[in-house]
């Protein structure tokens, strides 16, 4: 299953090209989300979901270990989130988003090893990860920084990124879906792979 960043339009999930971020980004969270509850329009939560796909993404490749597996979870996500958030407050929604990215692969796990398996931290860590709690907070960190560094690419940059690694499309398909030239796209590829390389190194050291 593909899957692109979502834009939420009657309860479905869109292509994320039909809406242009740049108009919101001034717009924290928090705003986003009282939007949302004052009006209950999923266009909200779409903006909001598009904002963290990366660190979806990130999150169900570190317990699933598929990309397959990966892209299609955070699918279910996107629709446990749309079903789920009305019937909440949430304040703080980047990290209720994490915990239901989290609780969704531990239950596809628990299903994989059958219903009466418990699962633990140290299932789904690395051998690094299985000495130290800190090197497994230090990895959710690392997602964090990734979204947070993708976000500050140019649009050209982020939207040839996410369809050329997340959605394995080629050169040529991401010119015929966004109109870019051929030698635009690689441009925009190569130069956002060093952009989101430097970026997570400068954060990593503040």
């Amino acid at each position: 299953m593909k899957f692109l960043p979502p834009c939420i339009i009657s309860g479905k999930i869109a292509n994320f090209q039909t809406v242009n971020q740049d108009q919101y980004a001034h717009i924290t969270d928090q705003e986003l989300l009282g939007k949302y509850y004052a009006e209950r329009n999923n266009y909200w939560l779409g903006l909001l979901l598009q904002r963290y796909t990366m660190l979806l993404f990130g999150v169900c490749m570190k317990y699933l270990k598929n990309e397959e597996e990966a892209r299609d979870g955070v699918q279910q996500v996107f629709l446990k989130v749309i079903q789920e958030l009305p019937k909440y407050k949430v304040d703080y929604f980047k990290s209720w988003l994490y915990m239901v990215a989290k609780n969704y692969c531990l239950m596809k796990l628990r299903s994989k090893n059958g219903k009466t398996t418990e699962i633990k931290e140290t299932m789904v860590a690395t051998p690094a990860e299985d000495s130290s709690m800190q090197n497994h907070l230090e990895k959710d960190r690392q997602l964090e920084l990734m979204s947070e560094s993708l976000d500050e690419l140019s649009k050209e940059q982020k939207l040839c990124v996410t369809l050329f690694y997340l959605d394995k499309k080629s050169y040529q398909e991401i010119a015929g879906q966004t109109g870019f030239s051929m030698m635009q796209v690689k441009s925009y590829i190569q130069n956002g792979k060093r952009n989101l390389k430097i970026n997570m190194e400068k954060k990593l050291k503040h």
